[in-house]
C-alpha cells in the first residue's frame, strides 16, 4: 500500500471516530467550565488596549454565570446571530428552491453555454449556485456531467469540474447569500469581545468572494480540460451502462421558460425598489452622519432582508409563471417544509450559542487574545504570513469537521479579537478562514456529500472507486491550496477592500486609558485601581 493509501486511510479511521458535532461542542462547554475555574483560581488577567478595562478569568460556575445559563437559556439560543439570520433567509430560499426556478436556473444556464467555453460556465455557475445551499450538490454536479457527455466530452470531467466548484470554490460567489450571513453572523459577537461597538454587515467579504471566483474559474478551466479529461481518457458507456435517461439533458419547457420570465421581472422590480428607497430624501439605508466610507452600512445590513424578499417574490413570481404554485397555500407549506430541514442545524445551534455565550462569560477570549498578540507582535511576523496561517488552520479541520459555522463558532472568539488586536479587521480575518475552510472539502472522504459524489461517478463508470475519486479532486486541491495562500498573502500585502468600506486593517477607537488621570499610573501597572468590568462591555449575551 502506497504512503499516500495509508495516510488516507489513517484520516477516515480518525473522522469516524469523531463525535457528532453537537458532541463536540458538548465536550468543549465541559473543557472551558474547567479551563475557567483554573483561571479564575489563578487570577488570569490582560488589559484590553483598545477599552482600558482590565480583563479577568471569570469562573463558569459562579452564582452570577449560573444564572445566565440556567435563567437565560432560551434568550441565549434567540440571541444567536447566524440562526435568526439563516432562518429569515431560508423563508424566501425555501420557495425559490422548491418552486423549481433555482434549479431550472441553473439547467437554464449549462444547456446553453457553447462547448467552447462549457467549463467555465459550469464552474461560474457552480459557485453562485450556494445561494441554493444544498441544492446545487444535488443539482449542478450530476448535471455538469450530463452536459459534459452531451457535448462529447468526459462525463467525469464535468462531475469533477462541478464538485470543485461548489464544494471546493464554496468561498467564491458573485453575490452576498445565506453563507455569508451564517459566517460574518458569528464573526460580529467575536469582535465585540474587543470592540463592542464593531459591526459586520453580509456584505463584508463581497469583494473577497468575487475574487475568488475570478482567481479560481481559470485554474478549474485549466485543470478539467488539460489535465482531469486527458487522464481519464475517451469515455465510452461500460457494458450495460449508458449515459442516465434523465430530465436534465431535455430542454426547458414552455411554462418553465415563462416561469423564469416571471422570475427575472420580479427581480428587477425588487432591485428598483431597493434602488428607489436608497435614493429617496431621508432614507433608512442611508447614515448621513457617518464618515463616507460607512454612510451605506444601513443598506448592507439590508441586504438579509433583501435576499429573504428577493428569493421569496422572484420563487413565488416562478411558481406563478411556470404552474408550480397553485395557491397561496402551496407557499407556506414550502417555507414550512424549508424550516423543516433546518432541524438539524437548529438543533447545533443551541450548543453553539451557549459555548459563544459562555466563551464570553469567562472573559477568556480576550484575556487570550491580548496575550497572544503580545507575543505575536514580539515576533514581528508581517500579517500576510500571519493570515497564512489561518488558512491553513482551517485546512487541517476541515479534514474532520465539516460543518462551517461549528468550526467558526469555535474558533472565531479567539482568532478574530487576536487579530483585531495586530491590526487586521473581523472581515480579512473570516474571509482567510473561509479560504481555508473551502479548499480542502474535496479532498476529504470524511466530507458529507463525497458518498453522494460518488454515487453521481458510478452512475457513468461502475468501477469508479473512492481512491478514483479522490485521485481525481486531488489536483483541484492543491491548486486551490495554493492559490487562496497567495490570494489572502496578496490581499494584505496590496490592502485591497474586503468589501464595501471594509478594508484589511482594523483601526481601533482612542483607548479609554488616555483619558485617565496621570496620578493613576493607567491601568498596566501591577498596583491599577479595582476595575468593575471583568469582561469587555458587551450585551448580557452575545448576539
Amino acid at each position: 500500500m502506497s504512503l499516500g493509501a495509508r495516510v488516507l486511510n489513517t484520516v477516515e479511521r480518525v473522522g469516524n471516530r469523531l463525535p457528532d458535532p453537537v458532541f463536540l461542542f458538548l465536550w468543549l462547554i465541559a473543557g472551558l467550565i474547567a479551563l475557567s475555574l483554573v483561571g479564575a483560581g489563578l487570577g488570569w488577567s490582560a488589559v484590553n488596549p483598545v477599552t482600558g478595562d482590565q480583563l479577568v478569568a471569570q469562573s463558569l460556575l459562579s452564582p452570577e454565570n449560573l444564572e445566565r445559563l440556567i435563567i437565560g437559556m432560551p434568550r441565549t439560543l434567540a440571541d444567536f446571530p447566524p440562526l435568526g439570520i439563516v432562518i429569515t433567509i431560508i423563508y424566501g430560499a425555501a420557495v425559490a428552491e422548491r418552486t423549481g426556478m433555482f434549479s431550472t436556473a441553473i439547467r437554464g444556464a449549462l444547456l446553453n453555454a457553447p462547448r467552447a467555453i462549457l467549463t467555465p460556465v459550469v464552474v461560474i455557475t457552480g459557485m453562485v449556485s450556494h445561494h441554493a445551499s444544498d441544492a446545487s450538490y444535488v443539482v449542478v454536479i450530476p448535471l455538469a456531467a450530463v452536459i459534459f457527455a452531451a457535448a462529447g466530452l468526459h462525463p467525469l470531467a464535468g462531475l469533477a469540474a462541478g464538485f470543485a466548484a461548489v464544494s471546493g470554490g464554496y468561498a467564491g460567489n458573485l453575490f452576498p447569500g445565506a453563507s455569508d450571513a451564517l459566517i460574518l453572523g458569528i464573526t460580529e459577537p467575536a469582535a465585540h469581545l474587543i470592540d463592542p461597538s464593531y459591526s459586520v454587515n453580509i456584505a463584508g467579504n463581497w469583494f473577497f468572494i468575487v475574487g475568488v471566483v475570478f482567481v479560481f474559474t481559470p485554474i478549474v478551466w485549466f485543470l478539467t480540460d488539460r489535465v482531469i479529461e486527458p487522464r481519464l481518457g475517451k469515455w465510452t458507456p461500460s457494458e450495460g451502462v449508458a449515459a442516465p435517461a434523465t430530465s436534465e439533458k431535455e430542454p426547458l419547457t414552455a411554462a418553465q421558460r415563462r416561469g423564469l420570465q416571471f422570475a427575472g421581472l420580479a427581480l428587477l422590480a425588487m432591485i428598483g425598489l431597493w434602488t428607489v428607497i436608497t435614493l429617496l430624501p431621508g432614507s433608512p439605508f442611508v447614515d448621513p452622519d457617518a464618515d463616507p466610507e460607512q454612510r451605506f452600512n444601513p443598506l448592507y445590513r439590508s441586504l438579509v432582508a433583501f435576499f429573504a424578499v428577493v428569493f421569496f417574490v422572484t420563487g413565488a413570481a416562478y411558481g406563478a409563471g411556470s404552474g408550480s404554485i397553485q395557491s397561496h397555500r402551496d407557499l407556506v407549506r414550502m417555507m414550512r417544509d424549508g424550516i423543516a430541514q433546518l432541524a438539524p442545524y437548529i438543533v447545533l445551534a443551541f450548543f453553539a450559542a451557549h459555548f459563544v455565550a459562555m466563551f464570553n462569560w469567562s472573559g477568556l477570549g480576550p484575556i487570550l487574545a491580548v496575550n497572544a498578540a503580545a507575543e505575536l507582535k514580539s515576533l514581528a511576523l508581517p500579517a500576510p504570513l500571519l493570515l497564512i496561517c489561518v488558512v491553513l488552520v482551517s485546512c487541517f479541520f476541515d479534514l474532520f469537521i465539516g460543518s462551517a459555522s461549528a468550526k467558526w463558532s469555535a474558533l472565531a472568539p479567539i482568532v478574530v479579537p487576536m487579530f483585531m488586536l495586530l491590526g487586521i479587521s473581523p472581515e480579512m480575518t473570516t474571509a482567510a478562514y473561509r479560504m481555508g475552510d473551502s479548499v480542502t472539502n474535496i479532498a476529504t472522504p470524511l466530507m458529507s456529500y463525497f458518498p453522494l459524489i460518488l454515487t453521481f461517478a458510478q452512475r457513468w463508470d461502475p468501477r469508479f472507486g473512492l481512491g478514483s475519486l479522490m485521485a481525481t479532486m486531488l489536483p483541484y486541491a492543491g491548486a486551490f491550496l495554493v492559490a487562496g495562500l497567495t490570494m489572502v498573502a496578496a490581499w494584505v500585502a496590496f490592502d485591497l477592500p474586503v468589501g464595501p468600506g471594509v478594508g484589511v486593517h482594523y483601526e481601533p477607537p482612542a483607548p479609554a486609558v488616555a483619558a485617565q488621570e496621570p496620578a493613576t499610573g493607567g491601568l498596566s501597572g501591577p498596583h491599577s485601581p479595582p476595575q468593575a468590568a471583568a469582561v469587555p462591555p458587551s450585551t448580557p449575551l452575545p448576539r
